[in-house]
């Protein structure tokens, strides 16, 4: 998807809503599980993954226009958790060809190792978007910068609470480990194949990354269950082309734990867009 297309799809939908497939057998809800025994005994893991993933898909695809399966959550189940990932790609692309499509893989190795892991994901999988670690430096990122409309998203100021043991740590001129990632990528990548990960939850401190990346798109993890602002990501966040792509995981797609969890999904991701059509509006991109 070309940048563009993005910014299109965020115009049209009135939002920059991307969900979270952080998917784990022991949070979906129990009549999944029921079902997916049902038909399949003992190997129900792959059935219950894949069809908790398709209906939180159905019922919040009006709302996003982004999805972020995190391969963690499929690693952790072998052969069953990779065929469902694979599955639930797959099915994205098949029934909602317009969404952005985000494998959170936080990948970075050496350069052979990251050309084949830029094989997997933009030709195997066929994904939009790929995080990857910058912390190796730019022959780890470059093979994921030689595919055509596919993103590279770079970890830069993340929202946990080790993200100050080094990212906040400055050099003798006074610039912080995450500004030297922001300046020094950009001559690997620019605002059209390349995104940058910003924690919610770092606040006014996206006045800082806006200095130095004023127009790439940001991916912004942590509004919601981790406690992060959406006005304020906004406020000092957003540019002219929106330049954002918030996410929210567990505050949507475990909204319940009962039958209803796909309304309860709905019903969540279309109270943050339309917060989020609040704020484009304010900025001007939509009328």
């Amino acid at each position: 998807m070309t940048r563009q297309e993005l910014i299109n799809q965020i115009k049209e939908k009135q939002s920059f809503l991307c969900v979270g497939l952080d998917t784990d057998i022991d949070k979906i809800p129990q009549c999944i599980i029921d079902e997916a025994k049902q038909h399949d005994g003992d190997d129900y893991l792959f059935r219950a993954l894949c069809e908790f993933n398709a209906l939180i898909i159905d019922a919040t695809a009006p709302y996003c226009v982004a999805y972020k399966p995190n391969l963690a959550f499929y690693e952790a189940y072998g052969v069953d958790g990779l065929m469902a990932f694979e599955a639930t790609i797959d099915y994205l692309k098949e029934e909602y060809p317009n969404h952005f499509i985000i494998a959170d893989a936080k990948r970075g190795d050496i350069g052979n190792t990251s050309k084949m892991y830029a094989k997997t994901f933009f030709e195997q999988y066929d994904v939009d978007a790929l995080t990857v670690a910058p912390y190796m430096g730019e022959d780890s990122v470059t093979p994921f910068l030689g595919y055509e409309d596919k993103w590279v998203i770079l970890l830069a100021l993340t929202s946990n609470k080790g993200s100050h043991d080094f990212q906040l740590i400055e050099d003798t001129q006074g610039e912080r480990l995450f500004e030297k990632v922001l300046k020094t990528s950009q001559q690997w990548g620019d605002k059209d194949n390349m995104m940058y990960v910003v924690g919610a939850t770092q606040g006014k401190m996206f006045e800082d990354i806006r200095k130095v990346a004023p127009e790439h798109f940001l991916l912004v993890p942590g509004v919601g269950a981790q406690g992060g602002s959406l006005q304020e990501v906004c406020q000092y966040g957003m540019t002219k082309d929106c330049g954002l792509l918030v996410n929210s995981s567990r505050g949507i797609i475990y909204a319940s734990k009962g039958e209803d969890f796909a309304e309860a999904a709905a019903e969540a991701s279309k109270k943050l867009q339309q917060e989020m059509a609040i704020e484009l509006n304010k900025a001007g991109i939509i009328r």
